[in-house]
């Protein structure tokens, strides 16, 4: 009870910058409501604010992201999702081995270290932070090693909150279109929700269910890696790897709520009420990242990691959108 209402204040902070940027977005559409919270959230950065306002930011950016996730699922219906997942598969197999090449070969180039290579490379294909965190203990990166490859993934994902809904509608892009660039080419789920939602709320219900499918991916990456580096590395110390701390349980509260609305008959209100509330926490913890997000210092992280993202970030996107133009 005591650390719940240590965070009340971090969180209320956050939900008074997502009112705002709530109703601008439904004023102003195309800018959207995600996008908004981000960067009302990123002007108040600068602003030295009490200590006691920070545990609620940063449970606002993680958990409560992760609850809003699953307050979507009660707008989703599954048999939607399975015909898309057949889609998402195709997409994520060329996007993902693009990726991973990518950054193997670009890094190479750049004359970065092993660590740096893989972490960029996951975080890109993946889910950017979450995969990270996810893959750093399991190859023993440092935290500077750590610290570049989340400051590089987040500096393309604030970007790509912006840019993609912008090229979107420059492009003539469909809502279906658009959710599957988004949830295959967008590093992180926060941006993914961001960038989807801005585009539209069909866009971004089909980006979400492409960033969920594609999120399980962790577990496989992971579980290669460290079944490669303990192979790799004399003496490595056992352990490391916890499968329970790495799997995305959201997606299985997501696939819960989703359920229930596909199998059994929830009132039509009901469901829309409790898909809004989700959609308005998106924007809280929308606010809450750009609250954290210091644009020095991240310029300051190194050119060559940001250099590496920006590849596999734009080669991600484009064979995203040149493998859907393709076979679709």
């Amino acid at each position: 009870m005591k650390s719940i209402t240590s965070k009340l204040p971090g969180i209320a902070l956050c939900a008074a910058i997502a009112i705002p940027a709530w109703l601008l977005g439904k004023v102003f559409p195309i800018v959207g409501s995600p996008v908004l919270g981000i960067l009302f959230g990123m002007v108040l950065a600068f602003w030295r604010r009490p200590e006691s306002l920070n545990g609620g930011i940063q449970y606002t950016s993680k958990k409560l992201l992760q609850y809003s996730i699953i307050l979507l699922g009660f707008d989703m219906n599954l048999f939607q999702v399975f015909q898309v997942g057949k889609q998402t598969l195709i997409l994520m197999a060329f996007t993902l081995t693009a990726a991973f090449v990518t950054a193997y070969a670009a890094g190479k180039l750049l004359k970065l270290n092993g660590n740096t290579k893989t972490l960029i490379g996951v975080g890109s294909a993946i889910c950017g932070g979450s995969a990270i965190a996810a893959t750093a203990p399991v190859i023993h990166a440092d935290d500077e090693e750590i610290a570049h490859s989340i400051s590089t993934i987040f500096l393309f994902n604030v970007i790509a909150a912006f840019l993609f809904p912008f090229l979107g509608h420059l492009l003539g892009m469909s809502d279906q279109n658009f959710g599957l660039w988004a949830g295959t080419a967008v590093n992180d789920t926060s941006s993914v929700v961001a960038a989807g939602y801005s585009f539209s709320n069909a866009a971004g219900d089909l980006a979400v269910i492409v960033k969920l499918t594609r999120t399980l991916m962790i577990v496989p990456v992971t579980v290669f890696l460290a079944i490669y580096t303990s192979r790799k590395t004399a003496g490595a110390q056992k352990g490391n790897y916890r499968f329970a701390k790495i799997f995305p349980w959201f997606v299985l509260g997501f696939l819960a709520a989703s359920v229930i609305n596909t199998f059994f008959h929830m009132p039509a209100e009901i469901s829309h009420f409790l898909s809004q509330a989700g959609k308005f926490v998106i924007v809280m913890a929308m606010s809450a990242i750009g609250l954290n997000t210091n644009l020095v210092k991240l310029l300051k992280s190194g050119v060559k990691p940001i250099l590496l993202g920006l590849i596999c970030w734009v080669m991600l996107s484009v064979t995203s959108l040149g493998v859907q133009y393709a076979l679709f």
